[in-house]
């Protein structure tokens, strides 16, 4: 067998040759413009004319047009094979020109260099010779310098290679390509075709799906979930397409790839968490070194716009989720007013400002690992604003008077999950004298929004609440507990993140929480 791959090309006068041929050949592949291909074809034409009765001796050139100018420029009778769409010279994996392969009757690679070395050329002249017992060509090798470098190959040019690449025997490729007409605008084909969130899209041409998939060592192919609602095929090739359209950079991969893990898990329910009138969306936090690997943002507009990881990486999964999963407004996603979440939520958390527990360990994993966290939020970032306490009971005070507004005063006892977005002067204020720990932060929430069970029942003001037929059963000493907010202080997660000026912190409200909706679910990111 070859040590090379077979290949069928054609030469300038249209004859089809190809390899291997049971014969010994000579192969050097060449392109026109290149100073040391020039000064290499006159030898092998020679090379051509001493040993071409027992061997073929071949040059393939890299340009079509470029071809004919090399045989007219030094007269060449050799055949003069066409590799101008470069599939031959991408699987032949070589990096200057000219290449030169010397292969035995038996496909055996006998000999290989690349670029100009007259001692390698004329030993390789020798060689031939005894081999198929002819004389040696006619070179005058003393007219030739001692060395001259290579150019390099024209299927290793990065406007082509991710192409040839996409269309090689080998590709990891395999989704149905979509033909856009010349005369047909291709943002506003991918808008009809439904791909879209509403924003332009980047167009997923092979290119660039190829450039994606280089941010990843995981197989192409390989399917990491069965993305509801319609059950698709997540596969890597696919979420790498969605990523391309969202914008991402190829290091972003692995984060989308761990993200879509997580929402497809049955814990997160992406269907329900998609398909609720209450409008629920994943919101995504990073932690771990990624986040300065990909220049995510943890600090100043760390939840808004500005960051192209922040927001693509977010953009990507709800892309995926739209694509492969199929849930799409007026579909499955059946949201009564939506929130701009859908679009994109995603953000890193800035261990660094502080000396608590970042919220990866927290969930158990160690503080070297990469990870991301998806939360089912239906609403915020809602700013809670407190610019004058100074004391840390203060500003925990008014952390908990802000999650109380979640969903409404009225609801307590709640088993739904909030994500609390702690800003570094609240965070300062807290950690004054050492007062705050994120555990006694979530004991003050649950402390300051205690209230009498009986002002959870509906009245004239809001029908909300506890029924007053289930409130009548109940005794004076029953509705006069205290309840705090949450059912548990397990359901308050915290990071910090954004400005060091500014005293706003900033809370995300949850979806139902548990089996009957959605649990956070983290999932450790991988190359």
């Amino acid at each position: 067998m070859a040590d090379k791959p077979d290949f069928s090309l054609s030469d300038i006068d249209g004859i089809e040759r190809s390899f291997p041929t049971g014969q010994p050949t000579l192969i050097c592949f060449v392109k026109e413009d290149c100073a040391t291909c020039n000064l290499a074809a006159p030898v092998l034409q020679a090379y051509h004319e001493a040993f071409g009765g027992a061997a073929n001796v071949w040059m393939i050139g890299q340009e079509a047009a470029g071809n004919t100018v090399l045989k007219s420029r030094h007269g060449l009778t050799l055949p003069i094979l066409d590799d101008s769409r470069l599939l031959t010279s991408l699987a032949w994996d070589f990096e200057s020109v000219p290449a030169l392969y010397w292969i035995g009757a038996d496909g055996e690679m006998l000999t290989h260099f690349e670029g100009f070395i007259r001692e390698e050329w004329q030993a390789l002249d020798q060689s031939i010779s005894q081999a198929l017992e002819v004389k040696a060509s006619k070179v005058e090798w003393s007219d030739y310098p001692e060395w001259r470098p290579g150019c390099g190959s024209m299927h290793l040019d990065p406007e082509v290679n991710d192409r040839l690449r996409a269309e090689a025997d080998n590709s990891p490729i395999r989704a149905r390509k979509i033909e856009v007409a010349a005369a047909d605008d291709v943002a506003e084909f991918m808008f009809d075709q439904g791909f879209s969130d509403g924003l332009p899209l980047v167009p997923p041409t092979p290119e660039r799906v190829m450039r994606m998939l280089s941010g990843t060592r995981r197989d192409a192919q390989e399917v990491i979930a069965q993305m509801p609602p319609n059950m698709g095929d997540a596969t890597i090739e696919k979420i790498a397409i969605n990523a391309v359209m969202a914008g991402c950079k190829p290091e972003y991969l692995p984060v989308v790839i761990a993200a879509i893990e997580a929402v497809c898990t049955d814990e997160f329910n992406i269907h329900g968490v998609m398909a609720t009138t209450m409008g629920a969306s994943p919101v995504l936090v990073v932690n771990g070194p990624i986040r300065e690997k990909i220049g995510m943002n943890m600090g100043l507009m760390a939840l808004g716009s500005g960051n192209r990881a922040n927001a693509t990486i977010g953009r990507a999964v709800r892309l995926a989720v739209r694509n492969i999963g199929g849930s799409k407004p007026g579909g499955t996603d059946r949201s009564t007013l939506g929130n701009p979440m859908k679009l994109t939520m995603c953000f890193a958390e800035w261990e660094e400002r502080s000396p608590w527990d970042p919220l990866h360990v927290e969930r158990g994993f160690a503080a070297e690992d990469s990870v991301v966290t998806v939360f089912a939020m239906t609403s915020g970032p809602v700013n809670i604003v407190d610019q004058e306490s100074r004391a840390p009971d203060e500003i925990a005070g008014t952390i908990g008077m802000g999650l109380e507004a979640m969903f409404l005063p009225k609801y307590h006892m709640m088993p739904v999950d909030s994500l609390l977005v702690v800003c570094p002067e609240h965070l300062d204020t807290l950690l004054r004298d050492g007062a705050y720990s994120k555990d006694r932060l979530r004991d003050r929430i649950q402390e300051v929004t205690k209230k009498p069970l009986r002002e959870m029942v509906a009245n004239d003001i809001s029908g909300a609440g506890m029924t007053r037929a289930v409130a009548a059963n109940l005794s004076d000493e029953k509705l006069d507990q205290l309840v705090p907010k949450f059912a548990s202080k397990d359901y308050i997660h915290m990071v910090v993140a954004g400005s060091d000026a500014g005293k706003f912190s900033a809370a995300f409200h949850g979806w139902v929480t548990g089996a009957m909706g959605s649990s956070s679910v983290s999932r450790k990111i991988e190359d």
